[in-house]
C-alpha cells in the first residue's frame, strides 16, 4: 500500500503542501489553516478520495450536492473557483478541468524542466 493510499484509508490526505483531513473537515496548505464551507470540504473531499480519477460533473453535483442530472448549475463551477483560491498559487495544480467532462483532484507533483537533450552530463 503507498503512502498515499495509507493516509487515504486512515481519513485524511496529505502531501508537501496539503493537508486534507476528511473527518475533522480541516484544509492547510502551507501550514496555514485555510476555512472551508461545509459544501467546499464535501467536494474536495470526495475529490481528494478520487485523486487522479475524473469526476464527472453529474457525479459531483448528485454527490455533493443531490441534484439530479436534469438540473442546471453553475454551483460547482464556483465551488471549484472558491476552492483554486483557496488552494492559492497551487489551486490550478490540484484541481483540473476536464473540459466538457468534470474535475480531477491531481496529487501534488514537483515539475522538473523539459530538456531536449535529457541529462547533460550523461551526454558528456
Amino acid at each position: 500500500m503507498s503512502h498515499l493510499e495509507l493516509e487515504q484509508s486512515q481519513g485524511s490526505y496529505r502531501d508537501e503542501h496539503v493537508e486534507l483531513d476528511y473527518r475533522e473537515a480541516e484544509l492547510s496548505v502551507d501550514g496555514r489553516s485555510v476555512r472551508l464551507t461545509r459544501k467546499e470540504h464535501e467536494l474536495i473531499a470526495l475529490m481528494a478520495r478520487n485523486a487522479g480519477e475524473i469526476l464527472p460533473r453529474e457525479l459531483l453535483l448528485l454527490r455533493v450536492w443531490g441534484y439530479s442530472k436534469e438540473i442546471r448549475t453553475r454551483t460547482l463551477d464556483v465551488h471549484i473557483r472558491r476552492l483554486r483560491k483557496k488552494l492559492g498559487a497551487y489551486g490550478d495544480r490540484y484541481i483540473e478541468t476536464i473540459f466538457g467532462v468534470g474535475y480531477r483532484f491531481q496529487p501534488f507533483r514537483e515539475s522538473r524542466p523539459f530538456s531536449l537533450f535529457g541529462n547533460a552530463a550523461a551526454v558528456a
